[in-house]
């Protein structure tokens, strides 16, 4: 006879065990099939992050811009995970200032709009506060312009550039 009522309803399916009971439901002996011992084991052990992954806390607003070579555009780097290149920053673009030329991405470049309004000239796609824009891996765009001053989350899940792009003379503003 299994537990029925509250005492198995608080218990996940995949945890549940298989009981012998008495007349009145309480459980005599438990005992796990293998799958359950191991699903049971797995779960009652500390969880380990992937590789390159810890628990991070950052104060953003504690963090100075960092100028970009490229006049204008300055970061706040969040997160980076050397061995992949992905990374998350907070970019802030001045009013006027963007990226001159076409280009494309080694890795899916992501934006999230914090303030402002960022064009896409060839295309008109506009950035506003609120927006989220995904670019995918090759795909040309740009040149860009700010016409306000604006602040973007911009993640990146593998290497930014196949290449440093002409419009930077330093390594570190195309990684």
């Amino acid at each position: 006879m299994r537990p029925t009522g509250s005492r198995l309803a608080r218990c996940p399916a995949r945890l549940q065990r298989i009981y012998s009971c008495n007349k009145r439901g309480a459980p005599l002996r438990a005992r796990a099939t293998e799958q359950e011992q191991s699903v049971n084991a797995a779960d009652d052990s500390p969880r380990q992050p992937p590789a390159g992954l810890e628990e991070i806390l950052i104060r953003a607003d504690e963090l100075d811009w960092r100028p970009k070579s490229l006049a204008g555009v300055h970061e706040k780097m969040l997160w980076r995970n050397e061995a992949t290149g992905a990374s998350v920053a907070l970019i802030k673009i001045d009013k006027g200032a963007g990226i001159p030329e076409p280009h494309a991405h080694d890795s899916n470049q992501m934006m999230y709009c914090l303030q402002g309004r960022y064009e896409y000239l060839p295309t008109g796609l506009v950035l506003t506060a609120g927006s989220f824009y995904c670019n995918p891996k090759g795909m040309v765009h740009g040149p860009t312009v700010a016409h306000e001053d604006t602040v973007i989350v911009e993640f990146y899940d593998g290497p930014h550039y196949p290449t440093m792009p002409s419009w930077y003379s330093d390594e570190q503003d195309a990684r």
